[in-house]
């Protein structure tokens, strides 16, 4: 018969890997929030997204003449509010002028393009979407979902900086 000493190793190591899986496993249902500076250089905006529901909102400083400023925040609005359960992300362009964020979902594939909409003080998203399926007509996804309403095309993208219509950031 073996002696008790000898499994204590063992069990020691065992014991070691539960309790760092266990920590894990906290940290990952503590850290429920992804946070990503814009990428425009001139502008100190964070999105922040729900990883599990998708849903974006963002922050940003603002100066007020009579103290030290304060912290202006937007709510999600459309298309940025929960989507379906997933585990999503952001990703921000490497656009030194660009005030959006893409939000993906990581277990589909899928995309959209959020920014804040300044008239309506709100985060606004566009659908989800993926590229085409193989064989079919490439670019922009435009065999697959057809230009956004109110949109020339897929590749009609506004200039930066000088927009109209009060919208800052649209990708």
């Amino acid at each position: 018969m073996r002696s008790l000493s000898a499994f204590l190793p063992a069990r020691l190591a065992g014991c070691a890997l539960l309790a760092a899986l266990a920590s894990t496993g906290a940290a990952r249902a503590a850290g429920s929030y992804e946070f990503v500076a814009a990428p425009a250089v001139d502008l100190n905006r964070i999105y922040r997204i729900d990883r599990a529901t998708g849903e974006v909102t963002s922050c940003q400083y603002g100066l007020r003449d009579d103290s030290v400023g304060v912290t202006l925040c937007f709510a999600a609005g459309e298309g940025a509010g929960p989507q379906a359960p997933g585990e999503y992300g952001l990703i921000a362009s490497r656009h030194a002028r660009e005030s959006g964020i893409y939000r993906v979902n990581l277990r589909t594939g899928t995309m959209s393009a959020c920014y804040v909409q300044i008239r309506q003080e709100l985060v606004v998203c566009t659908e989800q979407a993926g590229p085409p399926p193989a064989g079919t007509a490439s670019g922009a996804g435009a065999a697959a979902t057809g230009p956004a309403p109110g949109r020339a095309g897929p590749s009609a993208t506004p200039p930066q900086g000088g927009q109209s219509g009060g919208q800052q950031g649209r990708p």
